[in-house]
């Protein structure tokens, strides 16, 4: 008997260990029943606290890790929403991201009480029930796990964890053409980079802690890149109103006067605010055809493109096609499902859309508030690769691959069905205008 169960003290340990994992799921449980409790909780607590909401929500979370950090910590991510374990065309993906600088916690508890309101709320709160039956949210509470396991609980001045173990600031490690004197990527901002070009995240939000107020794109201003100044982007307007709704929801951003700073509206350009280079929101922005800002979203356009084929017409998704509304020079890409996505403003717009097989097209585009629009644009194939064409279309390379420049929108042409002597790009165009 002996022989088989070991020593006495062997015993001991196995049952204590026994015992030990025991109590930890079962306060993990009763955690869960009573609800998240308001305190910093550490790596391990936070992990297990993700795989419990997954375990007791397995058909609307799912939980997984983009990388890993310079001391092999994983970046894990919990992703909620119906769709999550199949992905739908069409159903948006949002993303929230915490503690990129190690010692600004309170966005990573913010995240975690999120997922649990979203969670808890879902069968009893309509709003929070359509938005996640038709919206799919990734939480990464944390992706600088290094820099948060040597920051000082209780001491939020000063830059210990600031950085990640290399001693590298990862809001100013993302690719930037503005940057003379770019740093080696580091392994977190390679994992983000990754996830912004396999997920295509239509807004995100990163939390920052130190002062209370939404900063939104452009962070430097070209071809002056160190001079404090404001830097309007292309989606200006829409990158104001949404930082507006988010900074007037607030109990008191919208004053503008915390932190010992003054931001007119809770506010602020970023470049206007301090130059960055680097910054992952204007990577997102500008690479990953997104919008970094925060929580709320407005109005939003949305469609599929197909590239139909003398093989397959019907068509199929087609990745890489350029889509971009006339006066906003930043260009965003159809995904792999041929899914695109854009932020606008109640308003008339002209929708230009190219791709390198296929003519360029442009259509006018009313949105409205509250209301659906879709318009289905067919481009026709360019002559000296109509006899190329298989059925799975040609993607576009790198997203700055040249594209030739759109034509003027024509009304007279813009009604008028294409010929079927033309093979054609189908793409689908849904304006959603949430709020």
């Amino acid at each position: 008997m002996q022989k088989f169960l070991g020593s006495g003290s062997e015993l001991t340990m196995r049952l204590s260990a026994f015992c030990l994992m025991y109590w930890l799921q079962l306060s993990l449980l009763m955690s869960a029943l009573r609800g998240l409790d308001f305190r910093y909780h550490g790596e391990e607590e936070m992990v297990n606290y993700l795989r419990l909401l997954n375990k007791k929500y397995p058909n609307m979370t799912k939980v997984y890790s983009i990388g890993k950090s310079v001391q092999g910590r994983e970046l894990w991510v919990l992703a909620i929403g119906k769709h999550v374990a199949s992905p739908v065309p069409l159903i948006p993906n949002v993303r929230y991201i915490g503690n990129i600088h190690g010692n600004e916690v309170v966005g990573r508890e913010l995240l975690l009480h999120l997922a649990e309101h979203y969670l808890t709320m879902y069968s009893t709160n309509s709003t929070i029930q359509t938005f996640l039956d038709s919206t799919n949210i990734h939480l990464l509470p944390c992706m600088n796990p290094d820099g948060f396991h040597i920051s000082k609980p209780n001491y939020c001045d000063g830059i210990q964890g600031r950085n990640n173990s290399n001693n590298f600031d990862l809001n100013r490690n993302f690719p930037d053409n503005n940057n003379p004197r770019p740093p080696p990527i580091q392994p977190e901002t390679a994992a983000v980079i990754r996830w912004v070009h396999s997920t295509h995240f239509v807004l995100s939000a990163n939390l920052h802690g130190g002062a209370m107020v939404v900063n939104y794109p452009l962070d430097v201003f070209p071809g002056d890149i160190y001079s404090t100044r404001r830097s309007p982007s292309p989606d200006d307007d829409v990158f104001v109103h949404l930082s507006l709704v988010f900074s007037r929801s607030h109990a008191n951003m919208y004053k503008g006067n915390h932190c010992h700073d003054h931001f007119v509206n809770g506010i602020t350009n970023g470049a206007e605010w301090y130059p960055v280079l680097g910054g992952m929101q204007d990577f997102v922005y500008k690479v990953g055809s997104g919008y970094e800002v925060l929580i709320e979203i407005s109005c939003c356009v949305k469609g599929i493109i197909y590239g139909e084929s003398v093989q397959n017409s019907s068509g199929v998704p087609l990745k890489g096609a350029t889509v971009s509304i006339k006066g906003r020079d930043i260009p965003f890409y159809s995904t792999s499902r041929g899914e695109y996505y854009k932020l606008l403003l109640p308003g008339n717009y002209v929708l230009m859309v190219s791709h390198p097989l296929y003519e360029n097209y442009s259509t006018f585009v009313k949105v409205q508030s509250y209301e659906v629009t879709r318009k289905d644009i067919l481009l026709s194939l360019k002559s000296n690769h109509s006899e190329h064409t298989s059925s799975t279309p040609r993607t576009q390379g790198a997203a700055n691959s040249t594209i030739s420049t759109v034509n003027t929108f024509d009304t007279a042409n813009s009604s008028s069905p294409a010929s079927p002597l033309f093979h054609v790009l189908t793409f689908t165009l849904v304006v959603v205008l949430l709020f």
